[in-house]
């Protein structure tokens, strides 16, 4: 058991927690939440041993092995399967001792050595090292590939998958889904199910911690608050105390006014497709969780386009991929993703555009978005067309050096003025006052925007996106760095948007919400999704089982 009392717990001046206590039993699966800021981190520093309590008791049994994922990114030619099968510490210990028996020649040694090496699985540590990292989304030819060959966030899944690989009875994994598109965490998802040790988690994505986790603990004026439930029951009973404190109701009287008027407008227009169904429920749950949506810190909105054109684009026989580099021979062809592409989009759609990862979905938001422009085909735009863009990589649109001032500033310059709302201006002070809206206030707005943490500069973008007032939305993983109050923001901000939204997310949540139907990008091609994201996560576990079964097949001819 994991015993936490009275603690009081210091990062310099700043006291984190203080008289916190909390208890942790074998096998609970833990999810810890709480505002940014408000101590997640620092408490997985007291659980993981970096940091120590400054005042009260704080206990683990000692013999209790522990896995969590390193923040260093590797630098190693190790394969990835290699790279992995280091993550299992007792192997690692037990090939060791192997060494160590045979170079002392004692055969009794040596006996207990290789015993310990069969009990630590050392006959299928290559097979369970690439099942890992195949969940996580690699392909069969990239197991063998040299970690240094691969990019940061795949580098990152490794140190995850490593992670995995350990035999461990306490398990923290912080944010753990950052760098997966929804294939690999629905399998991550499926997998925490079956540990067996304890877990504790750190996530942002309400879908996951509702689907993996059973005990909630919520960090809060530096104390440490257990629930028993997974995240939605938390924000049910945290909504039920809210309610019994008539002052704060008082309070937030006019924003859940607002809230409820948004809810029964936008259930009253949901359609009965099966997809739009989602959308309901999503908005029922809104209801249920008013108090906690209306205490928020953060809330913004999308401004009524200026026009909508219809349709905003068509697609004609298009074909989207990345042009040849630039040191390529003369005559290198382009690479192709996805082609022969004939679909419009609409005004008024909400469309969540799923499939595997490499399948094409950033690509296809990219080329719409301008960054890339078509292989073959055209896309034909409506007069009007106004897209804002939210990129994957933030920093795609974002310059480091610059601050979220001189970013605004060089926007407003941009703009033409018959783009602009009325009374839309561009002057510093209006700016200034725009940011403050986001959050950036006081010296903020003259920070380089390369210091910033992720979700900072996720905020600025969104900042800079409503500002230009857009019909389009393109939003490629916006959730990345969004604590939970801004994805609920953004959520809600997205249900009151008059415009066309295409959205490619792994925040289940976000997507039940805001998406009325889905694309689905695979085989080269786009078609429509005939279902719900229950019905996808279905079509994934049935394609995992063809696979397999083809995979079997194979070898039964080969031999």
């Amino acid at each position: 058991m994991i015993s936490v009392r009275n603690v009081t717990l210091r990062r310099g001046v700043n006291v984190v927690l203080d008289n916190a206590s909390v208890t942790f039993t074998p096998g609970e699966k833990i999810g810890l939440v709480g505002r940014n800021g408000a101590g997640k981190s620092s408490f997985f520093g007291l659980l993981n041993g970096t940091l120590h309590e400054d005042g009260g008791e704080f206990s683990i049994p000692a013999a209790w092995k522990m896995g969590q994922v390193a923040q260093d990114m590797p630098e190693t030619e190790q394969s990835a399967t290699d790279f992995v099968i280091e993550g299992d510490t007792v192997l690692l210990a037990a090939q060791a001792e192997v060494a160590a028996a045979e170079a002392s020649d004692d055969g009794m040694r040596m006996a207990h050595a290789y015993m310990a090496l069969h009990d630590a699985g050392a006959h299928d540590a290559p097979a369970r090292a690439q099942a890992l990292i195949q969940g996580l989304g690699f392909s069969a030819a990239q197991l063998t590939q040299p970690v240094n060959s691969f990019s940061g966030g795949w580098r990152m899944r490794l140190q995850l998958a490593r992670a995995l690989m350990c035999p461990s009875d306490l398990l923290l994994l912080d944010e753990p889904t950052n760098h997966l598109d929804l294939d690999a965490l629905v399998w991550l998802e499926a997998w925490l199910k079956r540990y067996q040790g304890t877990l504790v988690v750190i996530s942002h994505d309400r879908e996951f911690l509702d689907g993996v986790t059973q005990v909630t603990v919520h960090v809060d004026n530096a104390k440490l608050v257990r629930y028993g439930g997974n995240y939605s029951k938390f924000e049910e009973m945290r909504a039920e105390q809210m309610l019994l404190q008539q002052a704060a109701m008082a309070k937030q009287a006019d924003r859940i006014a607002h809230l409820q008027k948004f809810i029964d407008r936008f259930k009253a227009q949901a359609s009965k497709a099966k997809q739009a169904q989602s959308r309901v429920k999503a908005l029922e749950r809104m209801e249920k969780i008013a108090p906690v949506l209306a205490d928020a810190e953060f809330t913004f909105e999308f401004k009524e386009p200026l026009n909508v054109p219809n349709p905003l684009l068509s697609m004609l026989d298009t074909s989207f991929g990345y042009p040849p580099p630039a040191d390529a021979q003369p005559g290198t062809p382009p690479t192709v993703i996805v082609r022969g592409i004939n679909r419009s989009v609409l005004a008024g759609q909400r469309i969540g555009i799923l499939g595997a990862n490499g399948q094409g979905k950033s690509t296809l938001v990219k080329t719409v978005a301008h960054e890339l422009a078509p292989i073959a085909g055209e896309i034909s735009e409506g007069k009007g067309l106004n897209i804002g863009y939210f990129a994957q990589q933030e920093l795609d649109v974002l310059r480091p050096l610059d601050t979220p001032m001189e970013h605004m500033i060089r926007l407003a310059r941009d703009t033409p003025a018959h783009q602009r709302a009325p009374g839309q201006s561009g002057t510093e002070q209006s700016l200034r006052t725009f940011l403050g809206t986001f959050n950036f206030s006081g010296d903020m707005v003259h920070q380089a925007v390369g210091s910033m943490s992720g979700g900072e500069k996720a905020r600025l973008v969104l900042c800079m996106i409503v500002w230009q007032r857009p019909n389009l939305l393109l939003l490629d993983e916006p959730t990345n760095h969004l604590d939970l109050a801004t994805r609920e923001a953004l959520g809600m901000a997205l249900n009151e948007f008059e415009g066309t939204v295409l959205l490619v997310s792994h925040d289940r949540s976000l997507l039940r919400a805001v998406c009325d139907e889905f694309w689905l990008v695979t085989k080269g091609g786009v078609e429509p999704f005939d279902g719900d994201l229950d019905d996808y996560q279905q079509f994934l576990r049935d394609e995992a089982r063809r696979m397999r079964e083809q995979a079997a097949g194979g070898e039964q001819k080969v031999a």
